[in-house]
């Protein structure tokens, strides 16, 4: 026993040298197991980052305290994979040391962008192996009212596809020409890309933009004689009608009316639901008396939505389809009602049931027919250059056709029906012409005739000509029939060798080669 009792210093000195049992291997195990735990965490919240980037899902919530019953989309999903998974269960949320900060806003956004690092790595990468590229830009402010710029970057893969990929928003003070180029000129410096390189731009038809002199079409043109500027087809369409409704009173006035009364009937839940019905009796009782076509995706407007300065033609004939039924929730207003929505409602009533509104209208939906055709075709991802062109010809010949003597008669015996249906005082139109809300003392002696045709008629549809003319001259377009012809469809049936030397002109670094 004694022997025993003196033994137990030299076995606990010999377990001290023991190395499973060595101060420094239990540290190394300790350190390994917290190395691994973090490791589990660190993957864990890499996972989520990507998925939230991947669904563009908002990270954080309103209230994120333990107490709250939704802590946000990230700590949510945390929790939830927790719950069902024992080795994420045991490394996060209140499981992770202290000093562990992996959930934290800030850890959050380092995440995010290490991964926006990577990803635009990759897309560079696969565009530097397709050589050449085109760069699309457009400025907008954000909801803190500031000037954020957004970078596309287009080109063509070693599969023949053609790729856009959207790379960067970056605030900027102001969006001067000056201060875009050198936010330009800083990401293609950090990419390690060249303006050797590209072949292309394109940017809306603000003056900074395509400015002929001091634009950054042209400054980047100065950097790349070869990056010639693009406008999308599409919204040079849309734009020629902006112009049209800014620049005449009367059609401005015909959708200044038109955004009043919709914005009057949807002020209230009531008078939605009051037009929805209406419409909706009206659109049962047509086709019961077989008056009204049907087919897939007809009669489906049974609402009516604002004149949007880019998407009029979206619902040009809504409000003439809709008209008898919007007349009535207005008439309903001013019977139900005694504050000031009556006066509103009363003032709309007399304005759209004017023959001259009703006239505006008519040649409004006309002219946006015609155009909402042609945008439809633009946008479809497969069209072609020369058929887009083909297409814009024809959106100009029947405006041209439109003009015409019989074109006006047409217009206005559909007017005149129209007021006879819905029992408007239809006008004479030889008769001397008196301005809507002016007195007979002020008008000039000229006939109804005189005034809706030379002056209103003729006018808009001349108005709308030269804005298409304008943006789609064809010293802009030129360039896209040249690269036609190099399309390989129907055994390059498109071939033209004097196209192809043009295009040899415009491109001397390329084809010099």
């Amino acid at each position: 026993m004694v022997g025993s009792f003196h033994n137990k210093p030299v076995e606990a000195a010999s377990n001290l040298m023991n190395q499973k049992t060595h101060i420094e291997t239990v540290v190394v195990k300790q350190s390994e197991e917290a190395h691994m735990a973090y490791c589990t965490c660190l993957n864990a919240s890499i996972d989520y980052t990507k998925f939230f980037l991947r669904q563009g899902l908002s990270f954080r919530g309103h209230d994120e305290s333990d107490t709250s019953n939704n802590r946000g989309n990230y700590l949510e999903l945390l929790q939830f994979l927790a719950e069902h998974d024992e080795k994420i269960n045991a490394v996060v949320l209140d499981k992770t040391p202290v000093n562990l900060k992996l959930i934290a806003h800030s850890i959050q956004k380092d995440f995010v962008h290490s991964c926006s690092i990577e990803t635009i790595k990759t897309i560079i990468s696969d565009m530097k192996n397709a050589r050449f590229f085109s760069l699309l830009v457009d400025e907008a402010c954000d909801v803190s009212i500031k000037e954020q710029m957004t970078v596309i970057l287009c080109y063509v893969d070693k599969n023949g596809k053609v790729i856009e990929r959207f790379v960067k928003v970056q605030h900027v003070p102001n969006t001067t020409s000056n201060t875009l180029k050198e936010s330009i000129d800083a990401f293609i410096h950090f990419n390690e890309l060249s303006f050797f390189n590209l072949r292309g731009q394109s940017y809306d038809g603000a003056n900074n933009m395509k400015g002929e002199f001091n634009g950054l079409k042209t400054k980047i043109l100065n950097n790349q004689p070869c990056a010639f500027y693009v406008h999308c087809f599409a919204y040079q369409l849309q734009l020629a009608l902006v112009v049209v409704a800014k620049d005449n009173v009367n059609v401005n006035t015909l959708f200044l009316l038109a955004n009043n009364v919709v914005n009057n009937i949807k002020a209230s839940c009531k008078r939605r639901d009051a037009l929805r019905e209406m419409q909706q009796k009206k659109l049962m009782k047509a086709l019961e008396n077989d008056s009204l076509m049907t087919g897939r995706g007809l009669n489906q407007e049974i609402s009516l939505k604002r004149a949007g300065a880019i998407r009029w033609n979206s619902h040009y004939g809504a409000l003439i389809t809709m008209f008898s039924s919007v007349v009535n929730v207005l008439e309903m207003i001013v019977d139900d009602n005694t504050n000031d929505t009556v006066a509103k409602a009363n003032r709309l009533l007399k304005d759209i049931q004017s023959f001259e509104f009703v006239f505006l209208l008519f040649l409004m939906k006309s002219i946006l027919g015609i155009t909402n055709d042609l945008s439809q075709a633009l946008q479809k991802d497969d069209q072609e250059i020369v058929n887009a062109m083909a297409l814009v010809n024809t959106c100009k010949e029947q405006l041209l056709y439109m003009r015409n003597d019989e074109g006006f008669d047409l217009l206005v015996y559909k007017v005149l029906s129209f007021c006879v249906q819905h029992h408007f005082e239809i006008i004479n139109m030889d008769e001397t012409y008196v301005a809507h809300g002016r007195s007979h003392r002020n008008t000039h002696k000229k006939t109804n005739r005189h005034c809706y045709k030379v002056e209103l008629f003729l006018i808009v549809i001349d108005s709308q000509l030269t804005e298409l003319n304008d943006r789609f001259n064809e010293t802009r377009t030129e360039l896209l029939i040249y690269l036609a012809s190099l399309s390989p469809n129907d055994s390059f049936a498109a071939f033209d060798k004097e196209k192809l030397l043009c295009l040899a002109q415009l491109y001397p670094q390329d084809f010099m080669k």
